[in-house]
């Protein structure tokens, strides 16, 4: 279900030959996700295909508008392709989503959600965080993507705010209701609620073969919605996001920029390291460090996704 077998702390393949297919965040858009769908299986093609290991990046909803249909088809593939292994990431929109409708596994410290508003209590006027029914005993990301925003302007993006800072309004109306209506929780199927409440924060894989200038390359992966943080122990935020720890008010490796773009520089040993994420909006493969989110949730950008070995880059415009 939801995690797939990536929800230890790593799975091995021991196969570098096997084909690895990354997918970028889909955004709600499931027209574009069928498409990419098709394109990956006529490009991987076979065998290859049926047995490959697949990681989705995380960020499910939002912006575009059908997340329920999109949930729907991630829910479908274990049964119409058996012999592949699904991962399927938490993004940072996905568990904004789930704390909104009940589906944020509580924190392993015995703390209540709603101490996770402090930190960033100064923005609750300007974001609008969600005040209606249950809001009590809600997390700060689910207030805030249940919110209304007060600037209807999002510069960074050139865009209108979509309801609330993370532009859910598109969700609530795939289930039939208004954006910041608590009826959400009732109108999500209780499937969604579970696949919800089993994403991973990470996924580790060891031998992932890697075509470079100097040949096949066998190396570990780590996907991560956003990317691990610099100047932070590694195991520390391997531990954290193997654990899944909710009391986190901003989950970094789920949300973060510049801080979490580059590899650190503890994983340049002997054995290569990948890290592939989404979130950032961009296409970027440069070394071991991979983006993949060219669409960024964008009506006029490409869902792309990447297969290892090759290092191939396939869209749903193909």
């Amino acid at each position: 279900m939801g995690g797939g077998d990536g929800t230890g702390p790593r799975a091995a393949s021991a196969d570098p030959t096997r084909v690895v297919c990354c997918v970028g965040d889909i955004h709600g858009f499931y027209d574009r996700l069928l498409r990419l769908w098709a394109n990956l299986e006529l490009r991987v093609g076979g065998a290859a295909f049926r047995t490959a290991l697949v990681i989705f990046l995380g960020d499910y909803c939002d912006r575009g508008p059908q997340t329920r249909e999109v949930i729907d088809f991630l829910l479908s593939l274990p049964s119409r392709y058996p012999e592949q292994r699904h991962v399927f990431l938490c993004g940072n929109h996905d568990l904004a989503f789930s704390a909104f409708v009940g589906a944020l596994p509580p924190p392993h410290d015995g703390s209540t959600f709603s101490e996770t508003w402090a930190e960033y209590e100064a923005n609750e006027e300007r974001e609008g965080w969600f005040k209606g029914e249950g809001y009590e005993g809600m997390h700060l990301q689910g207030r805030r993507w249940g919110g209304v925003i007060r600037d209807r302007w999002n510069s960074k993006r050139g865009t209108e705010y979509l309801g609330s800072i993370y532009d859910a309004g598109p969700t609530f109306q795939s289930y039939g209701v208004p954006h910041g209506s608590i009826e959400l929780t009732k109108a999500v199927p209780e499937e969604h609620k579970k696949f919800l409440s089993t994403l991973v924060w990470i996924h580790e894989e060891d031998d992932v073969g890697l075509d470079a200038p100097e040949g096949r390359l066998c190396c570990k992966l780590i996907a991560v919605h956003a990317g691990l943080e610099r100047g932070k122990p590694v195991e520390q935020q391997l531990r954290t996001l193997r654990s899944r720890d909710t009391s986190i008010s901003k989950v970094e490796a789920l949300s973060g920029r510049q801080n979490v773009w580059n590899i650190p520089k503890e994983l340049s040993g002997e054995t290569p390291t990948i890290i592939v994420s989404g979130h950032h909006g961009k296409l970027h493969l440069e070394g071991l460090r991979f983006i993949v989110d060219e669409g960024g949730g964008r009506k006029e950008s490409p869902v792309a996704a990447l297969i290892l070995p090759s290092q191939t880059i396939v869209r749903d415009t193909d």
